[in-house]
This record gives C-alpha cells, structure tokens and sequence, in this order.
C-alpha cells in the first residue's frame, strides 16, 4: 500500500468491489439515483463508523469539511443529510445484508485456524446470542419491545475461533430467543453453546439430528429421570456429577426421546455450583465445562460493537434504515478483521480497530500504522551518537 494514500482509502481495499456491484444491479439500487450512488451511500456510512460519528449530520458535517481530500478518500462526492438519511430509508438493504453475508464468507476461513484457550478439540465452535438495542416506539413503530417500549434485537451465531459472526438476523424486540434456532441450518459435528433461553426440546433435536453438539443450561422446570452415571472425571478439576438423562413430562420426552447428558461443575471463584446439559457424550465433563465459559465471548463481542462502532446510536428509524445501518456496522467490523490478517498485525481488531479511527485522515502506510515496531530497530536507536561538544 502507497504511504502517499489515506488510511481510510487504504482500508477500502478490502471492499470487493465486482460481487457489491453484482448486488447492486440485482436489486436496482442505482436507479434514479444522480449524486449518491449506492457504493458512495456504502463509502458515507463506512466512514461514519469507522470515524466514531453519531450522526448522518456528523458525517455530512466532516466529510463537507474535507472536501478538497474528498476523490483521495475514494468519494466521488458529498452530499447533504436529507439525501444520505432518505437513501437510508429507500435504498435497499438487503444489498448491504447480502454484501455482508459475502464478506462473512470471505472473512471466516483466515480464522478458523485460531486456537480457543483451554479447548482441545478442532471442530467448529459457534456461540449463539443476541443483543438488543433500544429505540423509541414513536419513531420506530415495528420495533416493538417488551413493555411497549422500542426495541431492535440482533441476533447473532459467532465463531469462537477469531470471533467472526456466521450468521446475523435483526428482528423487533419481541422475536423470542428460541426462535432463532428455526432459522438455522446446523452444520454436522459443529458445536452451537447458548443459554436457556434457546431450550427448544423440538429445536435441539432437529440439531441432534444433523449430527451437530449443543451445550446449554437447563430451565428450572427442567423434569428428568438419571438414566446411567459417569465416574471418568477428575474432582480436583471442579466436576461433581456427570450422568445421563431422559426427560419425564411427556411433551418434552415426545420432543426429545433420546438421552441428554448433564454435567455439574463447581465454580471456585463464586463457589457456585453450575449445571450444563449436552447431546454430546465424548468429550470430557471439563471439556463441556470450558466450552460453556467461552460463551462468554459473544458478550465480549457484542459490548466490542457498542463501543467501537456505532450502533446504540440509530442513524434512521425505519425499518429499512435501521437494517441498513447495522449490516453496514458488521461490514466496518470484518473490514478490520481482514485488515488485521491481511497486514499480518499482532494486534487485536479492538486495537487496530482504534488505530484506524484516529489516523483514518493520515496519509500513512496501513502495514506499519497496524503493526508493532521491530524490536531490533529499536535497540538499534539506542547507540550514543558523538555531540557537538566531544572534540572539545
């Protein structure tokens, strides 16, 4: 990459640009359109987010003061905030939802080698959760929430090998949990880890089914009947129990009529005893215990998203821009992510992520903005150089 060319320009690269064009044309994005082509409504919106901006009027407002840098950032040109908020509106976003599908499809496979702490197995561990973002009722009437309130839910299947999203479906806030897993196609020998809040018995069997591994907790109202017992675990390692069951109530047992195995686990740091249930019955009790801690990652990521990219902040309201705006937020986030392998950065995409933010106006080389300085160079600099004063 030219260290003459901008940072933000340089992060572009990454875009592909021949399949967004494709999309484009399928579904007709650019017609009628003079000024704000759908690539350069992706180039704003891109901007907005990888910049930190609030609002549309925050990126109308910097990139109008930019204006003489605007066709070296890659913009043909600006526009003001009514065109940019009513392209939001009516543009498409199922251009930018399968844009995003597309670099998710590109993104994933330069991770799935990423090593999880403390697991040993190599097949694909997916997390399953999701996040939700309030908004006004009044201005957002389909997203409606729990206790009449404005809510729009995210939900997200994320790889626990890099901590890529799979999948993303943004529904209203009233979409249950469990539902997700209809919308799901399980990959075999996969393992999906989620809470409680996606015990579907019908669900989980379907997934069973497939050949795929799920770990959950159960519900409290969980009825069961122990069916054999395991002693091939280590006490010292915090298992207290792992057995097989079968469930009892008659709607759950025609729903699930094969066994499912439970694993207790005593947590030391909040002296807790945490219960898991599995379809799995070959990896260890342990095993099935640290996989269950590594949901935690998707919290991680999701409170990453809130924070270094733009979305507890709605750049429109409608349904269409509200769809819009969060696509393009993933899109920000695997650009980072294909940043960071492609420059080869020993940093974490939080880190470089930030890096990009605050140098996205530099006319800097992306390589070494988002790569750490060579030891070797430093060292280097340290050797005393004679002054003006050691021939005196």
């Amino acid at each position: 990459m030219n260290k003459g060319r901008y940072v933000f320009s340089q992060v572009l690269d990454f875009l592909p640009r021949f399949q967004f064009d494709r999309l484009v044309t399928k579904y007709r994005g650019d017609w009628h359109s003079k000024d704000l082509t759908c690539y350069n409504q992706l180039l704003h919106l891109l901007f907005g987010q990888l910049t930190g901006c609030d609002s549309v009027r925050d990126i109308c407002l910097c990139l109008g003061a930019h204006e003489n840098i605007l066709y070296h950032l890659g913009f043909r040109n600006t526009v003001n905030q009514s065109s940019l908020t009513r392209a939001n509106e009516k543009r498409d976003f199922r251009i930018y939802e399968e844009f995003g599908a597309l670099l998710i499809d590109i993104v994933r496979p330069l991770y799935s080698r990423e090593k999880v702490s403390e697991i040993t197995i190599d097949n694909v561990l997916y997390a399953l959760d999701s996040t939700t973002i309030s908004t006004s009722i009044k201005l957002a009437a389909w997203a409606l929430g729990k206790y009449s309130k404005g809510a729009v839910k995210m939900h997200t299947l994320l790889s626990l090998r890099g901590s890529i999203p799979a999948n993303i479906h943004i529904t209203d806030g009233k979409w249950h949990d469990s539902n997700e897993l209809d919308h799901l196609e399980p990959e075999p020998l996969a393992f999906y880890v989620m809470d409680k809040a996606y015990v579907d018995f019908e669900a989980l069997y379907r997934f069973h089914k497939a050949g795929a591994f799920w770990i959950s907790r159960p519900k409290d109202n969980m009825r069961y009947e122990v069916v054999d017992h395991r002693s091939d675990f280590d006490i010292q390692t915090g298992i207290r129990a792992d057995f097989a069951i079968r469930l009892t109530t008659p709607k759950s047992r025609k729903l699930y009529p094969e066994p499912i195995r439970m694993v207790v686990y005593y947590d030391k740091e909040t002296g807790n005893e945490v219960v898991f249930i599995t379809n799995n019955f070959e990896i260890s009790a342990l095993e099935v215990a640290n996989l269950y801690r590594h949901r935690w990652d998707i919290e991680v990521f999701f409170k990453w998203i809130k924070q270094n990219i733009v979305v507890k902040t709605l750049w429109g309201y409608s349904e269409n821009a509200v769809k819009t705006h969060l696509w393009v937020a993933i899109i920000a986030y695997l650009l980072i992510a294909r940043a960071k392998v492609a420059c080869n950065s020993p940093y974490s995409i939080t880190e470089v992520a930030t890096l990009i933010r605050v140098s996205a106006l530099e006319r800097t080389s992306l390589r070494e903005l988002v790569t750490k300085p060579n030891p070797s160079v430093i060292l280097n600099q340290s050797v005393k150089e004679p002054t003006l004063f050691d021939n005196l």
